[in-house]
């Protein structure tokens, strides 16, 4: 089976319920099967930073999809949970993200994509802490574009992310509130 990075985000609603939710919708038919899962993570908005932070989460899974199939079934995951890319502002609110990180065929080798509405690995994932931190969790030594996820986090500022508790999606450390 091949195997991909996962990462999930959202920021409207219950996020972890939502972030749980869309895990198990991602999984329900076994084309793609749960690996690893990071912890929950409380991040700061990217990009657009006038809205509430984030809940994030890495997830490796297996799968016998195609990268366009499993971006597709991420896109129907995030529609079914509310998500409307159509309406959305860039980088703003949204109950689900679910962006590809990487991809590795069965013998383990990370497939390069570049194709209109797909690239892999993910062109901006080696500059994202809300990325890298949950992923690092779970496989610090993973090669992404080649480089190695513990290596690439160190580089970066990863202030503000806050581990919650319970992964299962309950019990928050600290609420989620909009940003001052």
């Amino acid at each position: 089976m091949a195997e991909a990075v996962l990462s999930l985000g959202g920021n409207v609603g219950e996020p972890r319920t939502t972030l749980a939710r869309a895990l198990a919708l991602l999984c329900e038919d076994g084309a793609v099967r749960l690996v690893a899962r990071s912890a929950d993570y409380r991040t700061p908005p990217w990009g657009d930073t006038d809205q509430p932070s984030f809940v994030n989460l890495c997830a490796i899974v297996a799968t016998t999809l195609t990268p366009r199939a499993l971006l597709s079934r991420a896109r129907d995951v995030e529609t079914r949970l509310g998500r409307d890319r159509a309406r959305e502002r860039r980088w703003g609110p949204r109950p689900v993200d679910i962006d590809i990180v990487s991809f590795a065929d069965d013998g383990g080798r990370e497939i390069a994509i570049d194709e209109p509405g797909l690239t892999l690995p993910h062109p901006r994932a080696l500059e994202r802490p809300f990325v890298l931190m949950p992923l690092a969790e779970i496989a610090p030594d993973r090669p992404v574009a080649g480089v190695r996820v513990g290596e690439a986090l160190a580089r970066l500022d990863s202030g503000g992310i806050v581990r919650l508790a319970d992964p299962a999606g309950a019990g928050e450390t600290e609420p989620i509130t909009r940003n001052p």
